[in-house]
């Protein structure tokens, strides 16, 4: 009998000790409208948590390749979440992607945290497609909220075969970037009349890496509207951040309309 308590103890044990980690699955998925890869994931640990007990967690992190983007949690009644978020800056078609579900706190029977199950995402190849084809020119300025001034010249295509030009300056400050860009759509809004000239594209959304104050590593996230002539309607929005550090923002513009210059989208020329 003693054995048989022991045994069924020891079972108890075993089997309890299993809901007491994170579990993890994900994939990568590519938005073509955006040209934009998400990572989808969800957390969750033993599904025999209301039999058992001790499933509960107030603190699970969720990190991509070792940085975390989201903290949640295990609760009554299914144990679980789920999210989505940006794959990492930089990540090119091809390059996996860890997914990292983390116990910060301890188990709500008292067992003490730190266990975390990992998995992998391979970025799809599909997100260098580019929902339409064209180009940008243009140039001027715009007053950003705080007052500065913004100057910004470029010349930048809707697909990644070529190397782009997007110079930005403010308050003695210099941003350029004259590499190809890392992710880039292009789309038209059936609501903004860019016309003339008449292009395919009004709106280029893209990603890019270049020098600040003629420093490697930083990246420019920007956004630029054509809203036809002579310019006063054109929006744009730029963020410059330090590439191993993105919470290390430099200067960010919310999109706006421009105050000068003129942004001019156009068919694109033939090129290999």
């Amino acid at each position: 009998m003693l054995k048989y308590l022991s045994i069924t103890f020891v079972l108890l044990f075993s089997i309890s000790a299993q809901a007491h980690h994170p579990e993890i699955s994900a994939d990568a998925v590519c938005d073509e409208t955006t040209g934009e890869v998400n990572i989808n994931y969800e957390s969750w640990t033993w599904d025999s948590c209301d039999y058992y007990g001790g499933c509960g967690n107030t603190r699970i992190d969720i990190l991509l390749n070792g940085v975390v983007i989201e903290s949640n949690s295990f609760s009554e009644p299914d144990y679980r979440f789920s999210g989505s978020y940006p794959a990492p800056v930089g990540a090119q078609p091809g390059d996996s992607v860890s997914v990292t579900a983390l116990a910060v706190d301890a188990w709500s029977n008292g067992t003490e945290g730190g266990q975390s199950r990992s998995t992998s995402v391979t970025i799809p190849d599909t997100c260098t497609n580019t929902s339409g084809t064209g180009r940008f020119t243009g140039g001027g300025h715009q007053i950003r909220v705080d007052a500065v001034r913004i100057t910004r010249g470029f010349t930048l295509h809707c697909d990644l075969l070529l190397s782009n030009n997007l110079e930005i300056n403010w308050k003695g400050n210099h941003f350029h970037m004259k590499e190809h860009m890392e992710t880039v759509a292009c789309t038209d809004d059936p609501d903004i009349i860019q016309a003339p000239p008449e292009a395919p594209v009004d709106t280029i959304v893209g990603v890019g890496q270049g020098h600040y104050n003629n420093e490697p590593g930083y990246t420019i996230e920007f956004t630029l509207v054509d809203a036809g002539e002579p310019g006063g309607d054109d929006q744009a929005a730029f963020k410059l951040y330090e590439t191993a550090n993105p919470a290390n923002v430099i200067m960010e513009v919310p999109l706006q309309s421009i105050t000068g210059g003129n942004i001019q989208a156009h068919a694109d020329q033939p090129h290999k």
